[in-house]
């Protein structure tokens, strides 16, 4: 049988890996992929697997993506950060799930319930199809990413979104958190890493800032109808709005 891992943390794809081997020799892990982008690449380049182990919540964006570009119908075992009570409800005959860390026992039941569709060749395609518009639809909020892994003198760094003031483009992409602190942030554009965060608490004031709700000390309207949010001490920025998104600005402030 051949399986695919799609995960971004190498010592959790590692670890999979060497449960899968313990548990059964019938699975040949083909290749681990370590993000959205590299996955889409491969599923371009290559039929599809017997089984993909497919973390939720990857660095460049949601594995849901791939459902919406491929017509994938073999068997998939989500592992996830989720609430394990939040999935409960969609532990469907043809998908199961796994909760980080993930317990060797109940990689076995999956794999098991994996091996038992394949070779009843049981189409997967609508229980996926179903799950994700479960997911999205009542846990939105879930798949926002709720760390930034940043590198300082070769060390890395995990920042909680939730401490997270703005983001700030200046050659390099940069994050500030509400304690003044600066990271280089590793994206190639402010593009991806919008899609990342909740439209809720985030908002993508122009070309140079993403900045967050709760960093917002004023903000000034000028005659031009364009208007200058000054963020909140240490940092104090001056992040300037244009005239066209005033008013989406002025409805997403004015909870």
């Amino acid at each position: 049988m051949k399986a695919l891992i799609i995960e971004d943390e190498p010592l959790v794809a590692k670890e999979l890996n060497t449960k899968i081997q313990a548990i059964t020799r019938d699975i040949d892990v083909m290749e681990v992929l370590p993000s959205l982008k590299t996955a889409k690449r491969w599923f371009m380049e290559n039929a599809e697997p017997d089984l993909i182990f497919m973390d939720i919540q990857l660095s460049d964006g949601v594995s849901f993506e791939l459902f919406d570009i491929y017509k994938l119908s073999c068997p998939v075992i989500f592992t996830t950060a989720y609430d394990e009570f939040a999935l409960r409800a969609f532990k469907v005959n043809c998908i199961d799930y796994l909760v980080k860390p993930i317990d060797e026992e109940e990689l076995k039941k999956a794999i098991e319930k994996c091996q038992g569709i394949i070779q009843n060749k049981i189409s997967t395609t609508f229980d996926i199809q179903q799950l994700i518009k479960s997911l999205k639809d009542g846990n939105a909020a879930s798949a926002y990413k709720e760390k930034f892994i940043v590198n300082v003198r070769n060390t890395w760094i995990p920042v909680n979104t939730s401490e997270i003031a703005c983001f700030m483009r200046d050659y390099l992409n940069y994050l500030f958190t509400f304690s003044g602190e600066k990271y280089i942030l590793d994206f190639a554009t402010l593009d991806e890493v919008e899609k990342l965060l909740d439209p809720n608490k985030f908002y993508r004031a122009n070309r140079q800032y993403i900045i967050h709700i709760d960093s917002i000390k004023s903000v000034q309207p000028h005659e031009n109808f364009k208007l200058t949010a000054t963020l909140k001490s240490p940092l104090k920025f001056e992040v300037d709005i244009s005239r066209e998104k005033a008013p989406a600005f002025k409805k997403w402030l004015d909870r």
